[in-house]
């Protein structure tokens, strides 16, 4: 299955909105798509073969593990476990600069459905939901940058318990 992309340009640094998308403990404050996100196995904060678990508010659950961890440019997850009628998930954040300041972000997937024979037709309709969920989540993340405090939070990150978690540059 190709990857579908979607992007948003946001006035805010990469890595103030990449440490913003990755911080569990912060997700659910702009993420409406969520009703629940954790790191799993005691860890606490993301890198590469942590894994998370996260729950839509439809109730339906995917456990992921971070395939790429990148900061402050890329994380990218692959599904563990998930909802019986995803084969596979994976999804990537990117975060580019722009030019004229601010930032490209990117959020790029690729699933399949099961059962394989249904495919022909899970497949575009699962395509189609997730573009128009995602869409979502990228304009609530501008939003986020805006009109909340979280961009100055992040901004002081070299200062906090994860500034080598989530570099700014």
């Amino acid at each position: 299955m190709p990857a579908l992309r979607i992007t948003l340009d946001i006035a805010a640094e990469p890595g103030v909105l990449f440490a913003l998308t990755q911080d569990y403990s912060q997700r659910l404050c702009w993420d409406p798509f969520l009703r629940e996100a954790r790191l799993l196995n005691g860890a606490t904060a993301p890198d590469r073969g942590v894994r998370a678990w996260c729950v839509a508010r439809s109730g339906l659950g995917m456990e992921t593990e971070y395939v790429s961890w990148q900061p402050p440019r890329v994380a990218a997850v692959k599904m563990t476990r998930g909802p019986w009628f995803l084969a596979s998930f994976a999804g990537s954040w990117r975060f580019e600069t722009l030019p004229a300041g601010g930032t490209r972000v990117s959020f790029a997937y690729w699933l399949s459905a099961h059962p394989r024979w249904l495919r022909w037709l899970l497949d575009p309709i699962l395509q189609g939901m997730f573009a128009r969920d995602t869409a979502r989540r990228l304009r609530a993340l501008k939003r986020a940058a805006a009109t909340t405090d979280l961009i100055s939070y992040y901004s002081h990150a070299r200062r906090s318990r994860h500034a080598d978690r989530f570099p700014l540059d």
